[in-house]
């Protein structure tokens, strides 16, 4: 039975990396319903954010196949009652629509979301949430006229307290013991 998951990688950052990722998925017919990518709480290593819809088999085996991939460092998988997440949604609509009662402010109000900017001729809109909550506002808009409308990838954070961190502070201790031991070979050879 397919479920969401969310898969997390975490790796260096190389150019190309994304590409060799994404096609893991192509290959299996496997659509990547959310992708965001950023920097991790450990310098220098990137978090890229996964969502897809598969069996547990089935992101096992893509989650081990990323894995081998030069530059990533580690990969989870995780269900939903695992991880802490948001996306972030804008919604571009015509000032005109507040000025006809209190009925967008209401809505603005009722869904938690906040007003970013107000210009003569539109007005943006910042909900953050699920996606369910973000598509529910976005329906509630619709009537007063959305001009444009993005929503982000999901980001996400593992309701574990340590496992992800103390990993990925091993792999950065481990760079620099190498780091060190690299120069001091190679200042040692020079001299023999």
């Amino acid at each position: 039975m397919k479920n969401e998951y969310t898969i997390s990688v975490f790796s260096e950052h190389k150019v190309g990396l994304l590409h060799r990722i994404t096609v893991i998925f192509s290959r299996r017919k496997i659509n990547i319903e959310s992708l965001n990518t950023s920097e991790s709480e450990v310098r220098g290593i990137y978090r890229f954010t996964i969502v897809i819809h598969a069996t547990e088999d089935m992101v096992k085996s893509v989650t081990k196949q990323i894995e081998k991939q030069i530059g990533i460092l580690k990969a989870f998988y995780h269900t939903l009652d695992e991880i802490v997440y948001q996306e972030i949604a804008l919604y571009k609509v015509p000032t005109a629509a507040f000025a006809h009662g209190d009925a967008v402010e209401n809505l603005i109000r009722q869904y938690n979301a906040r007003i970013l900017t107000i210009e003569p001729e539109y007005t943006i809109v910042e909900k953050t949430g699920h996606k369910e909550e973000t598509t529910r506002l976005f329906r509630e808009l619709e009537p007063y006229g959305i001009l444009q409308f993005a929503r982000s990838g999901r980001i996400a954070l593992t309701k574990q307290i340590k496992e992800i961190t103390a990993y990925l502070k091993d792999i950065d201790r481990h760079h620099e013991e190498t780091a060190d031991e690299i120069l001091t070979y190679s200042l040692t050879d020079n001299k023999v």
